[in-house]
């Protein structure tokens, strides 16, 4: 049976607009998909609903949609897509609207059952599987609508509707899923947000979208169409691959997938294969995702230039402590500046100063006004970046579980007919963390000081109110030493803001990575975060620049 060609146009709600266009111009496929939800996207469909209740879907998609769907129609490609959101019945008869002023006939599906009643929260969704978007296909659905189902899960549908994939076949279902991970954040794998993108043949300019060759048993060839930037390579592909994992057990709705037996192999120029993956039978719980609004928030930014710039910082702190109160103000102090410059920009630190209150009153105007109010009346040179205003409200994602079989999984057909998606026959608990501490290093002898991303690429990002890490070595040499050497006490030296959180370190020899999960980094979850970086998705080069001591016989180099 040939192999399933599944392209994927959207990683996540505001990618690029063109995309769909693109991908279906650029070559042969069988199927297009579209990812655009997020824990945060969740949280705005949410607010969107509030305010029209007939909303809460990704509106970009019907604007995608009305240029292409004419041409996925004539060339046979089906489109599968989480664009439904919170209201995937919703999406589905706006695209049947779209598709008569068209003048198109269009198949529609749709797959709901991942709200749950939940009065005490805007959105709580479960991440639902890919048996019900499969169910859509098999009845002849041009266009499958989703709400939340897990990423993976727009890729595992079609593979499973394709080859007849059954419950137990658990290792291709596994296989389908890395394959699913590796296309569900677009040109991430092509080369997008890759640490070494100055080697990329554009330099990074524009990474095309890519495409997963799904085969029978679950492997499957990363590639992209021809004559799009970015590349297809180990590297780029290892970089997704351990983008927002976990341990090396990946828990899904259908399946546990083992990414420590991913094998990955460079088969020619833009195409790795992607094989061994092994699967487990899935736990016998779902995945929630629960959004609420926390209350309101305000920022605001002082300039801090020349001299004293703690005890200017100090003064500040005061002054707005004193007029608007303590409670719920943070202050975070940028050292941006430099000694002795010649500009006023290279001279100056930064001061953000949030305030978070369940007052909007407070939390607004109160607030800003208070911070303009010093602008004659504070350190010397007080100016800011920021103009007053009022308070927006923000959101606190958590993630809850539920039993499998307390959700009414429907794959809604083309027809009409409601289709309940039976769960899991066979679920096991999941397995236990298999964290390595790490050894000593793999290495002895002389050392020199460099950037440890001279050896070294990452990849970070966020999972609620956690980050993750991964880390990968270049050569087998690099790994042998990396291994050792990047224990969680080290990181916590590197990334001081690590060191009193309980961070978990996984292994993964096959792809010679270490990933980290770091408890708690992001507070609240984005929504809520006022980290700097609140989607920890510069963390991994900030690890990278971070000069350390390396082996003297390790040097950059092309991997092997």
């Amino acid at each position: 049976m040939t192999a399933l060609r599944v392209g994927n146009a959207s990683g996540f709600y505001g990618d690029r607009l063109t995309a769909w266009r693109e991908m279906l111009d650029g070559g042969e496929l069988d199927v297009l998909t579209g990812d655009y939800l997020a824990e945060l996207t969740m949280l705005i469909l949410g607010r969107d609903r509030m305010r029209d209740p007939s909303l809460g879907y990704a509106k970009t998609f019907l604007r995608q949609v009305e240029g292409t769907l004419g041409i996925a129609l004539e060339r046979g490609v089906k489109l599968v897509t989480n664009a439904g959101g919170l209201n995937p019945a919703g999406l589905a008869a706006a695209i049947g609207a779209l598709a008569d002023r068209l003048g198109l006939t269009v198949r529609i599906g749709y797959v709901e059952g991942d709200a749950l009643a939940r009065p005490d929260a805007l959105t709580a969704n479960a991440y639902l599987g890919a048996f019900g978007i499969a169910a859509c296909l098999d009845a002849g659905a041009d266009v499958v609508v989703t709400g939340r189902v897990s990423d993976a899960s727009l890729a595992v549908g079609p593979a499973i509707s394709r080859f007849g994939w059954a419950r137990d076949d658990l290792d291709a279902l596994a296989g389908a899923t890395v394959a699913g991970h590796l296309i569900e954040c677009g040109a991430q794998v092509t080369g997008g947000n890759f640490s070494f993108f100055t080697e990329l043949p554009d330099g990074g300019h524009r990474p095309g979208f890519p495409i997963a060759e799904i085969h029978a048993d679950g492997s499957s060839v990363l590639t992209k169409h021809p004559g799009t930037g970015g590349a297809v390579t180990v590297e780029t592909v290892t970089a997704q691959l351990l983008y927002e994992v976990g341990g090396p057990a990946y828990l899904g709705p259908d399946v546990v997938t083992r990414l420590d037996t991913v094998e990955l192999c460079q088969e020619g120029p833009d195409r790795v294969r992607v094989s061994g993956v092994r699967g487990t039978p899935p736990p016998d719980t779902l995945k929630v995702g629960v959004n609420n609004l926390g209350g309101f928030r305000n920022s605001m930014t002082f300039v801090l230039c020349g001299l004293d710039i703690p005890a200017k910082a100090a003064l500040v702190r005061g002054q707005l402590e004193e007029a608007v109160g303590k409670e719920g103000l943070e202050f975070t102090l940028a050292r941006t500046d430099h000694p002795d410059a010649t500009d006023t920009e290279a001279a100056s630190a930064l001061l953000h100063v949030h305030l978070r209150d369940g007052d909007k009153a407070r939390a607004g105007r109160a607030f800003s006004a208070a911070a303009v109010e010093l602008a004659l009346a504070s350190y010397p040179g007080c100016t800011l970046t920021t103009l007053p205003g009022d308070a927006t409200p923000y959101g606190v994602f958590t993630a809850d579980a539920v039993p499998q079989d307390a959700v009414a999984h429907v794959a809604v057909l083309p027809d009409g007919a409601r289709v309940p998606i039976a769960p899991p026959a066979r679920t096991a608990a999941p397995p236990a963390g298999e964290q390595n501490p790490g050894g000593p290093p793999g290495h002895t002898g002389p050392t020199r000081r460099a950037p440890l991303g001279e050896l070294v690429g990452a990849r970070s990002g966020d999972k609620g109110g956690d980050a993750n890490l991964g880390v990968w070595a270049r050569t087998d040499a690099t790994w042998a030493w990396l291994r050792g050497w990047l224990t969680v006490a080290r990181l916590a030296e590197l990334l001081p803001e690590t060191a009193p959180l309980a961070v978990e370190r996984y292994e993964l020899p096959n792809l010679r990575a270490v990933n980290f999960v770091i408890r708690g980094l992001l507070g609240q979850g984005v929504a809520a975060s006022t980290r700097f970086d609140p989607q920890a998705k510069a963390l991994g080069e900030l690890l990278r620049s971070r000069v350390v001591d390396l082996p003297a016989d390790l040097t950059p180099g092309v991997p092997s």
